[in-house]
């Protein structure tokens, strides 16, 4: 499972951005990403009862996985979907694999994860790939950089919940973590459309055939996904796997909906695909010899005593 976990995940997230692009043809952005978001909480929330998983293992975390899947979850895809109304979906891909490397620039300090060059030059590759492609056309088309603008604060946002996942929440079971997790970036959706979104939609087949997809599986399995990486190994290998994201999208789009696909792509995509292998090898991590413990666990309260 955690062998296949990047393959799924990276297949996941990008057939979202093919997605969304069809749903956001008939329903507000906002709008869009609360449906969706409220429809995994739920679908999980039954899984979760009927399984009858005992919700006291997550004794002392439910605020911090409440905040964790808002940043995550919330904040990413609101700014992400808004963009997509004025900008195309590649470009938005590229920069959401900006997380990797200003995850990798935090982890260090926040959760004691140490890289080897070789991780950092992976890294750059990684960021070099993503200058590849988006790079001129922001710079052409201001419309276009102010979506990508907007685009990089959910990148911010997407970073934050991860170090804070990683500091806090490494421990808690997935199915009951991943739940209150969407219970909380739902709730948050609702009251972000309520205030800055008038609504609208038009339901049909293609728009609920995009609200399902999303929800089930990308929110629902590529978000648990997620989460299982950063349980089993770094901060820095969990966010490499975004790098792979914009060609896999820009190749399912040249497949499903017959958009070209430029040489620039495919340059961008084997660099990115190379800074991706790089960071998330086997035993590239180099952990710190006294790294920074929870600070509801015993060792990091007496560290502050």
């Amino acid at each position: 499972m955690l062998r296949l976990a990047p393959f799924g995940f990276v297949l996941l997230w990008a057939s979202s951005f093919i997605a969304a692009r069809m749903g956001l043809l008939f329903l507000s952005p906002l709008l869009f990403v609360t449906v969706r978001l409220v429809l995994a909480a739920m679908i999980l929330l039954c899984l979760a009862l009927l399984l009858g998983r005992p919700w006291r293992r997550l004794a002392g975390q439910w605020g911090h996985c409440a905040v964790a899947g808002v940043l995550t979850n919330t904040a990413l895809l609101m700014t992400a979907h808004y963009a997509m109304v004025r900008t195309a979906a590649a470009p938005i891909a590229l920069v959401q694999t900006l997380n990797p490397l200003l995850t990798g620039l935090l982890a260090w300090p926040l959760l004691g994860e140490r890289l080897r060059p070789a991780q950092w030059l992976g890294l750059v590759l990684g960021a070099a790939g993503v200058v590849l492609v988006v790079g001129l056309a922001a710079a052409r088309s201001p419309v276009e950089l102010n979506g990508l603008l907007l685009t990089a604060g959910g990148v911010v946002a997407l970073c934050a919940g991860t170090l804070y996942f990683g500091r806090f929440c490494r421990g808690v079971p997935i199915i009951e973590g991943t739940t209150v997790q969407l219970l909380a970036a739902a709730i948050a959706g609702v009251a972000a459309t309520a205030v800055f979104e008038t609504p609208h939609a038009v339901w049909n087949g293609q728009a609920i055939g995009a609200i399902v997809w999303n929800a089930g599986a990308v929110s629902l399995g590529g978000m648990a996904l997620y989460y299982l990486m950063l349980m089993h190994g770094t901060a820095a290998r969990a966010t490499a796997n975004f790098y792979l994201v914009p060609g896999t999208a820009a190749l399912m789009a040249w497949v499903l909906l017959g958009e070209r696909l430029s040489a620039l792509t495919l340059i961008g995509l084997v660099v990115s695909s190379l800074g991706c292998w790089l960071v998330s090898r086997r035993g590239a991590e180099r952990p710190m010899q006294s790294p920074l413990p929870p600070p509801n666990s015993r060792a990091g309260r007496a560290s502050r005593m």
